[in-house]
């Protein structure tokens, strides 16, 4: 009996079906609407226009290995694309060792599957150039990728880009295994065995000791910076005041300070992207999106040593002086590992930030799941922040967290040293203070945390007018409510281990509305301070834990409305 045909017709089924199969995943993975229930009036992210111009950088004489500089290389193709007009350079399968690319206008870096760019450990080929670092005008070595003024830039395919942060950063001898700890100390630098730190050089461990958070601020000429080159570690990805820029797909990694960094730029699309530092590593943040307008982050992931996806605009004078803000930003389906905060806003938010959506994303492990923070000095408002459908699960520290005494350290490292304690000093409200308001979180899930929510302005700038709804929360301790007006909890679940669930001090016009908690301690609920004024408290509906508790009967003290 001949069964060719019949072979054949189930091979070409095969492949039909299997053809077919891939696109309806890919149609699903794309069904929903990025732009889909946004509050604020939103514009389509207008993607980059490249050319279809395609070049290779082995047709430029670059070498696979990981030992020839490919430097030339990377620069003659991209050279090449642009007198055409632009074009596609193809990095393809290979570990391709290079200094800093620079990037012009009208390119997409296409790093196929198998690609690794790995940047140079060597510090000499990073020049320092004027730009701006932790919001400050400064003097830092150039990016690894590098870009200003440009339009149009894509970066594509599955490929890994590596920063070689391993040579640039400082690391404390707590946060490695004894294996990794004799592993750094045999790469060379130098040992603060006092600190137990150690020190890429002499000259990192001398200039780190004058710096403000990474930043000198006493050195102002080119020459001061030269002194302390080893010191002024670059983010990975420096893209600066461009427009339509598009990240979709690789993965970035190991930088020696940021990871990604677009800094004023309009129409910004970051996708598919996989961002991840070694949870140690000092201000090794994912993504900050900076003074940057009409952005979409979505269906990526983040495993990195400080904040995962960052907002910002800016600090202090320098940031109010720029005065671009951070506005229209939507950031949906995605996940963070370990990192300082899952969704940050802040602290170099002295531009203001607007009009912020995030919705659907996991943090699994994050130090603080969404992080607010500032600090007086800054300036600069917050406002109509959207947040929602937001899932955590062992959170260590906070899983809420709006701090306006924030001091440069992790929310874990400031719990460790005893907290954040209440400061009732009132200063002037002038052009430095910062305001948070006008900011809506509902539908939220926390699984573990060792707080639920901490809610701390300033006594001058309240936190104004902050919703937050449909909570199932289980936690170590409640809600801390510090220095706030307009607070708005209503259909909350608490399963919290303290006795103590609500502390409020200095609260006023607030509502709780449909709580539902399982202590039966008379001071579940404890309001002070002098401020403290109109605060309704309104009973729930009847629990399903064992004391059927209404916040009603476990109000302590203060002026209060039942």
């Amino acid at each position: 009996m001949n069964t060719k045909p019949t072979n054949l017709f189930c091979i070409a089924l095969t492949v039909l079906l299997s053809h077919w199969s891939a696109n309806t995943v890919a149609q699903n993975l794309k069904s929903y609407d990025s732009y889909e229930n946004i509050e604020f009036k939103m514009v389509k992210i207008q993607e980059p226009k490249i050319p279809n111009n395609i070049v290779n950088i082995k047709d430029f004489g670059a070498v696979n290995g990981g030992l020839i500089l490919n430097t030339t290389a990377f620069a003659d193709a991209i050279d090449a694309v642009t007198k055409r007009g632009g074009g596609k350079v193809i990095i393809p399968p290979g570990i391709w060792l290079t200094g800093p690319i620079i990037l012009k206008s009208n390119i997409e870096l296409h790093a196929e599957t198998g690609a690794l760019i790995k940047f140079s450990p060597d510090k000499n080929l990073y020049p320092i150039i004027q730009t701006s670092f932790e919001g400050l005008n400064t003097w830092r070595c150039i990016s690894p990728i590098y870009g200003k003024n440009l339009e149009n830039i894509a970066f594509t395919g599955n490929g890994v880009w590596d920063g070689s942060g391993e040579v640039w950063r400082q690391v404390k001898k707590s946060k490695l295994t004894d294996s990794q700890w004799k592993q750094v100390i045999a790469s060379g630098g130098v040992l603060n065995e006092k600190k137990d730190t150690w020190y890429p050089s002499v000259t990192f461990m001398k200039a780190a000791v004058g710096a403000d958070q990474n930043i000198r601020l006493d050195l102002k000429t080119k020459e001061d910076f030269e002194a302390i080159h080893d010191f002024l570690r670059p983010v990975l990805v420096s893209i600066q005041n461009s427009k339509r820029v598009l990240f979709d797909g690789p993965v970035f990694q190991n930088s020696p300070a940021w990871n990604i960094h677009p800094l004023m730029v309009e129409d910004l699309i970051v996708r598919n992207v996989t961002v991840r530092n070694p949870w140690y590593s000092q201000n090794g943040d994912g993504l900050d999106v900076e003074s940057c307008k009409n952005v979409l982050v979505e269906n990526s992931s983040f495993d990195v040593g400080d904040d995962a996806i960052c907002i910002k605009s800016g600090k202090d004078k320098d940031g109010r002086e720029r005065g671009i803000p951070c506005e229209n930003i939507i950031v949906k389906n995605n996940i963070v590992y370990h990192g300082h905060g899952g969704i940050t806003v802040g602290s170099e938010m002295s531009g203001g930030v607007k009009n912020l959506h995030v919705s659907n994303c996991t943090f699994i492990g994050t130090d603080v799941g969404l992080r607010f923070k500032s600090t007086r000095g800054r300036g600069g408002i917050v406002e109509n922040i959207f947040i929602s459908d937001i899932y955590m699960t062992d959170i260590p520290s906070q899983a809420i967290s709006f701090d306006l005494y924030y001091g440069g350290k992790s929310i874990a490292e400031t719990l460790a040293e005893g907290g954040t304690k209440i400061n009732t000093k009132v200063v002037p409200v002038n052009e430095e203070t910062p305001q948070f308001k006008n900011i809506v979180i509902k539908n939220i899930t926390i699984k573990g945390a060792q707080q639920a929510v901490f809610l701390q302005g300033l006594p001058e700038m309240n936190l104004q007018n902050i919703e937050l709804c449909n909570l199932i929360i289980s936690a170590e301790k409640g809600f801390s409510i510090i220095d706030a007006s307009g607070i708005k909890i209503t259909n909350a679940k608490l399963d919290i281990q303290s006795p103590s669930i609500f502390e409020i001090y200095n609260g006023k016009n607030m509502i709780l509305k449909d709580v539902e908690f399982n202590s039966s301690s008379p001071k579940a609920v404890t309001i002070d301070g002098a401020a403290s004024e109109n605060i309704e408290l309104i009973s729930s509906k009847k629990t399903d834990f064992t004391t059927k508790t209404t916040l009603s009967e476990n109000v302590s003290k203060g002026a209060v409305k039942l």
